[in-house]
């Protein structure tokens, strides 16, 4: 894992994740070197140091952006405007819930992440799904190549839903979609309640019983004429380690199920964590996951963690399931992949791979380095729907 700041391992969870995003190294040196000093402080001031030092990089890509639009130079404009993009949303992610402007600039990420793709005519489109009365923002990104032996050429299609933190754009940016697309596998990537749209501008806040939202992603799939509605898996990274299985074992539309990062009991792995076991994924943790499940504190989100676990619901999953997790993941140990795999006892198709030094992807749901990772899920997702890996 790149460790830019030793000391601050959610900085560094960051700057890695934007790589992975499409960072610029430059860029990253150019936004971090002054931050070297408030990084090992780990409080608000902090968290408003690093917001300011991206954002600046952002409005001067942003600057450079509309220069090339003046020009003509559309898709060059949507590239900048894509790594802007990156920056305010590694910047907003990393402020505290309730800090001064933070609604603002997760407001302004959306508007430069939608030009971006605008001006790149990029295969990716934001859906609303209809939900609770409101509705769940999504990216969905159309397969490739669909093969005229597929039936009346549907394309099969991978769910993917945020981690505690993430967003669809983060996901987006990451490049699985885009693997997928090349194998003939469309994407549908979710902010689902708790993260993203979702809790910011819809307060819909997390559950334990991710079915609920689940199944309503299935309904809105199965009106999509160019989805084969039989060939609809889901896919969780982090959090979502919990969250896909969860869904696949409770909702028998979906055919298959993968996790980027098991997280097999959650509600252990916050015991440890009162215990300063084990790295957090963002500053502010305990008043983040408080304003994500909806607790008005730590005693009540620890009340609701008790739920968020796996053991005596993986039986229920009869379908293929892909098992992946860092070798040296310092966040989850690895016991919990362990532990999911051996539970999907009535899946007639369970894998576990644990991703090595060899291959790379060791860290939290591979945020060290992704490609080998995300080509290794997107191969067995391609297989496993019917799709194509060459």
């Amino acid at each position: 894992m790149f460790s830019y700041f030793p000391t601050n391992y959610p900085w560094d969870l960051a700057i890695n994740i934007a790589l992975d995003m499409g960072a610029c190294m430059g860029e990253i040196d150019e936004m971090c070197a002054p931050l070297k000093e408030a990084a090992k402080t780990k409080d608000a001031e902090a968290s408003e140091a690093f917001r300011k030092s991206w954002e600046l990089m952002a409005d001067k890509l942003c600057e450079l952006a509309k220069e090339d639009e003046g020009n003509g130079r559309l898709l060059s404009a949507g590239d900048k405007y894509a790594r802007a993009s990156t920056y305010y949303c590694t910047a907003e992610r990393l402020q505290g819930h309730g800090a001064p402007g933070r609604m603002e600039l997760y407001q302004h990420f959306l508007t430069i992440f939608a030009r971006s793709l605008q001006l790149a005519k990029a295969n990716c489109e934001r859906v609303e799904i209809p939900y609770e009365g409101k509705h769940l923002s999504a990216l969905y990104v159309r397969a490739e190549g669909v093969r005229a032996e597929d039936v009346e050429g549907k394309a099969p299609v991978l769910v993917m839903v945020n981690g505690l933190d993430s967003t669809k754009e983060m996901i987006y940016r990451g490049g699985l979609p885009e693997l997928l697309a090349k194998r003939g596998v469309s994407s549908l990537i979710v902010d689902q309640p708790g993260t993203g749209e979702a809790i910011r501008l819809h307060g819909l806040t997390a559950r334990f019983d991710a079915e609920h939202w689940a199944s309503r992603v299935v309904d809105w799939l199965e009106t999509r004429e160019e989805i084969d509605a039989k060939r609809i898996g889901m896919e969780g990274i982090s959090l979502g380690g919990y969250f896909a299985p969860r869904a696949v074992a409770f909702e028998p539309r979906l055919a298959c199920g993968v996790v980027w990062g098991a997280n097999h009991d959650w509600r252990d792995v916050q015991k440890r964590r009162l215990e300063k076991e084990g790295n957090f994924p963002v500053p502010h943790y305990w008043k983040h996951v408080c304003w994500v499940w909806g607790a008005k504190d730590i005693d009540e989100f620890m009340e609701i963690a008790e739920q968020v676990h796996l053991d005596g619901v993986l039986d229920r999953v009869k379908v293929p399931f892909l098992v992946t997790h860092g070798e040296q993941d310092s966040q989850i140990p690895l016991k919990w992949a362990h532990r999911t795999y051996e539970e999907l006892v009535n899946s007639p198709k369970r894998e576990l791979k644990v991703f090595t030094e060899r291959e790379g992807g060791v860290q939290h749901s591979s945020c060290d380095n992704s490609t080998n990772a995300g080509a290794y899920i997107a191969d067995w997702v391609a297989e496993t729907l019917n799709a194509h890996t060459a």
